[in-house]
């Protein structure tokens, strides 16, 4: 019998996921995957659904790898670059939103917001908006890319309805949001 560890096992469900889609992924999949029976993975995650925020977390690592901003930075050119950072993440695995949704970050997370918003603030935004800007472009960028992704995953009848650019939408959108903390900034 295979040895497993959990860095392994949570990599290796993050391949199923990329094949088979959230929908599908199984305990017992992985468990075949791995080469294992099924309750030699219970020794590393209790539940599916500690494996799932295990996986959810492990797909972020690109975001969460990102540089901080620093004193200096603009602070619209850098959220800008930090929710398209997170839209990419996102988009690297199959079902990458839906999988995200849902979950809470880790310590390691809950500082590296801390620090944006204190960047933010450090910028001359209140504490109170700063933190709303982050909460609503993170939704709106978790839920365009569920759009982008379910489209996506539609094949046969995605000719029958106008293609859109999932891309430049999201831009469109982000910028609406950005521009409409600036001005309320403005207004103080």
């Amino acid at each position: 019998m295979r040895k497993l560890n959990r860095e392994t096992v949570i990599a290796e469900a993050l391949a199923l996921l990329d094949e088979v889609g959230l929908d599908r992924i199984s305990t017992r999949l992985l468990a075949k995957r791995l080469g294992v029976e099924q309750p030699s993975l219970y020794w590393h995650f209790q539940k599916k659904d500690a494996l799932l925020a295990e996986m959810a977390q492990a797909a972020m690592a690109p975001h969460a790898l990102a540089p901080l901003p620093i004193i200096g930075d603009n602070w619209y050119d850098w959220f800008l670059e930090n929710t398209r950072s997170f839209r990419r993440t996102l988009l690297m695995r199959r079902d990458g939103a839906r999988l995200h949704a849902g979950t809470y970050p880790g310590e390691a997370d809950t500082q590296r917001i801390i620090h944006k918003i204190a960047f933010l603030v450090s910028c001359g935004l209140s504490e109170q908006h700063a933190k709303i800007a982050m909460l609503a472009a993170s939704h709106f960028t978790v839920g365009s890319v569920l759009e982008e992704q379910a489209a996506s995953a539609i094949t046969s009848s995605a000719t029958a309805h106008p293609q859109i650019d999932y891309e430049a939408a999201f831009e469109e959108g982000l910028v609406l949001i950005l521009d409409g903390l600036a001005v309320r900034e403005r207004r103080g």
